[in-house]
């Protein structure tokens, strides 16, 4: 897999995530709030015996405003799973519940860095996966899925380095030409840029784990991130780093993926076309809800970060970051 190796992208995300912080233990629940009053029966909005009774969603990343569709469907009685890394409350649009739950679960290292398609055959349960298109294809052999809705529209996907280190460097090209070795979660980016005759095979090093030690203690190296993220919390967040980095999007050099799409198996189609009929609307429409108003949706997404403890650095001022509304998110 390659872990947000899909979207570096896309967002015209404007909202500052307040912090609220999940407390210890493997599970804690929002009890105080109060319950979305219910769905029309057998209205659009009404999921009950269409689709499973939980629908669960799998991203490719750690909790971030790029999956903020995902978490803006999580309803107030949300409870959080800090040992299987996953949140589950009722399935909330528009200010009713659906009459089902759903269950948001985190890709990355939360899952040993394992393809969403792969981990889709694996647990039968998943109901859609964030399936980045060049993912798509990789897996589709033994592991096809079927796209059914588009979550962004331009893949915010770079590779950074040290200004310092690499003084004038403005491009990949020529960072990657002093042999430094490029860091990835996944080969696929690398495997392009071999191929292009930018960067040389000796140089690919896949063991990037979404943490910034690497590049804090080894500021020769190319390195993933989203345009959307690192370039904030590196200047601004990261303590031991505190100060710009240089990037350039992945875009540039063809990788003009598919960033993010939900997908189901493709086996699994047919079955769940009943429950997509209703359940895609609602989640295109989970776009433009969370857009119009983040700050619930940011908070989680805060508080998830905070839970999980996996070294992944996620804060509200980030989400509020210029750089950050210069991308556009699929309507």
């Amino acid at each position: 897999m390659i872990s947000r190796s899909g979207p570096l992208v896309a967002t015209a995300l404007a909202a500052a995530l307040a912090l609220s912080a999940c407390g210890g233990g493997e599970e804690s629940a929002n009890t105080a709030a109060p319950a979305a009053p219910a769905a029309e029966a057998g209205g659009t909005l009404d999921l009950a015996g269409v689709c499973p009774a939980t629908v669960v969603l799998q991203q490719d990343w750690q909790p971030e405003a790029e999956h903020g569709s995902m978490y803006s469907l999580v309803g107030p009685d949300y409870s959080v799973d800090t040992s299987a890394k996953s949140v589950t409350g009722s399935l909330v649009t528009q200010g009713v519940d659906t009459g089902v739950d759903v269950e948001v679960r985190p890709g990355g290292p939360n899952v040993g860095f394992q393809p969403v398609p792969a981990l889709m055959y694996l647990d039968d349960s998943i109901t859609l996966g964030a399936v980045n298109s060049d993912t798509a294809i990789a897996a589709f052999a033994d592991q096809p899925t079927v796209a059914v809705a588009s979550q962004l529209t331009v893949s915010p996907q770079i590779l950074m380095w040290d200004p310092e280190t690499h003084p004038g460097a403005t491009t990949i090209r020529e960072v990657a030409a002093t042999g430094s070795p490029v860091v990835t979660a996944g080969d696929v980016i690398p495997a392009l840029l071999v191929s292009q005759g930018i960067v040389q095979q000796a140089q690919v090093d896949t063991s990037y784990e979404g943490t910034p030690a690497r590049f804090v203690s080894e500021p020769t190296i190319l390195q993933q991130g989203f345009a959307t993220a690192e370039p904030y919390v590196y200047e601004n967040e990261i303590s031991q780093w505190g100060r710009p980095v240089g990037y350039e999007p992945l875009a540039n050099y063809g990788y003009s993926i598919y960033p993010e799409p939900l997908a189901v198996r493709a086996d699994k189609l047919e079955e769940l076309r009943p429950c997509l009929q209703k359940l895609v609307p609602i989640m295109q429409q989970s776009q433009i809800d969370y857009l119009a108003d983040p700050a619930p949706t940011n908070r989680l997404i805060v508080e998830l970060v905070e839970a999980y403890q996996t070294g992944w650095s996620y804060s509200s001022a980030a989400r509020s970051s210029p750089r950050r509304r210069r991308w556009s998110r699929a309507s």
